[in-house]
């Protein structure tokens, strides 16, 4: 009898996580306990997925105001800073920049517009064009902007996110000024001191602005690279990927996360002897119709993943083939003949016109966007997702 239903994505319901679990153990056993409970196993190429958040939970990897500024005051002098380019972000950016606040004397903040990299707007392009305001050239002072624009809340929200972020530079006792520009090199007119907080395009703002005139130019993935006084830290990505824990905290993207997964597969197999694959996931990549709001606000959708993730589907795309190659078959006949077309499709099917409308993108980036929909952000309790059938086609 044929199987009747293809992927199946799970949520698994876990223990608090805190520092120092053994996290590996806790997510095999959890995910062997829910698939048991309604009448299921391990099959050979599931994909088990963590949330990043527990695995930096459970490395203990947090940080402090304090391990901030000093970081910041270290590397960029302690006196008049840029900062430049942040997301709008209560959880992802505000405690960093209480760090860098309290790291420097000045900050000047330039703020991308009419929206964040991620896409958090704070105006639309229809009241650019009816302020006759030209975002690729023009900059902004707060008070032409407040003239041109007034008082805007984000949508979703409900915050006036430059009042919300001037106040809390202030609240560390340093001063702030707000300018709105899209070209990197608008900053170096107030400071050469500059941290860039853009997250995807992070590379290409430090180069230009060393390539005219800046003198210490860091991003955020330069700041808490490495710990201070015992912080937490991330050798790559720094202070991306980092959300609020409290009021004077932040948890960090994990380290190491290579070395979880290939645990966890290995456990897996030991105990099942199936072969799964394995992957730490945050964010999930992609874009809200309505907020036009860019999920990604992480460096990366998947920091560690086992080798069985690597590279992008290679599938064809059936209503291509029943529609040209088999318009003129039906039933079973239809069925048998897509089935062999499928079993037959090489290895590589670039440029083939039978792949076209498939999802060119790596296996990584679609497997954590359907984990971070399955376990949501909020309260579902479920850090861990259990998917079978990803890698299954229309012949199994």
């Amino acid at each position: 009898m044929d199987r009747k239903i293809g992927t199946i994505s799970m949520g698994v319901r876990c223990p608090i996580i805190r520092e120092g679990d053994d996290l590996a153990s806790i997510v095999v056993d959890s995910a062997l306990e829910s698939i048991n409970s309604i009448g299921l196993s391990i099959r050979e190429n599931d994909v088990i997925s963590v949330t990043e958040s527990i695995v930096a939970r459970a490395q203990g990897n947090y940080a402090t105001v304090d391990a901030i500024a000093k970081d910041v005051q270290t590397k960029l002098g302690g006196e008049t800073i840029g900062v430049m380019f942040p997301i709008l972000s209560r959880n992802r950016f505000s405690i960093c920049l209480k760090g860098m606040a309290r790291g420097a004397k000045k900050i000047v903040l330039m703020l991308s517009y009419p929206s964040d990299e991620v896409g958090n707007g704070l105006l639309t392009y229809e009241q650019l064009d009816a302020a006759n305001v030209n975002p690729y050239s023009d900059v902004l002072s707060l008070e032409q902007y407040r003239e041109l624009f007034g008082y805007e809340v984000h949508e979703f929200t409900g915050v006036d996110y430059i009042s919300y972020y001037k106040e809390l530079i202030e609240s560390e006792d340093c001063a702030c000024e707000i300018i709105f520009a899209n070209n990197p090199k608008v900053i170096l007119d107030y400071t050469k001191d500059v941290l860039t907080c853009d997250i995807h395009t992070r590379q290409r703002t430090k180069r230009i602005l060393k390539e005219n005139g800046g003198n210490r130019i860091l991003g955020m993935d330069d700041i808490l690279n490495a710990p201070v006084d015992g912080s937490g830290f991330n050798t790559e990505y720094g202070l991306l990927g980092s959300n609020k824990a409290t009021e004077d905290t932040i948890k960090l993207f994990p380290n190491n996360s290579q070395q979880l997964v290939e645990d966890i597969q290995k456990q897996i197999k030991d105990k099942t002897g199936k072969h799964i694959e394995v992957m730490v996931y945050g964010d999930g990549a992609f874009k809200d119709p309505q907020g036009k709001i860019w999920e990604l606000a992480d460096p990366v959708v998947s920091p560690g993943y086992t080798s069985g993730l690597k590279g992008t589907p290679n599938e064809v795309k059936l209503k291509y083939l029943a529609d040209n190659d088999f318009k003129d078959l039906n039933g079973e006949e239809l069925k048998e003949a897509i089935k062999t077309r499928i079993k037959e499709k090489d290895e590589d099917l670039t440029g083939d016109m039978a792949s076209q409308g498939t999802t060119p993108r790596q296996l990584t980036d679609l497997i954590g966007s359907l984990s971070d929909l399955t376990s949501g952000s909020g309260d579902k309790g479920t850090p861990v997702v259990l998917i079978q059938g990803y890698f299954d086609n229309y012949t199994e």
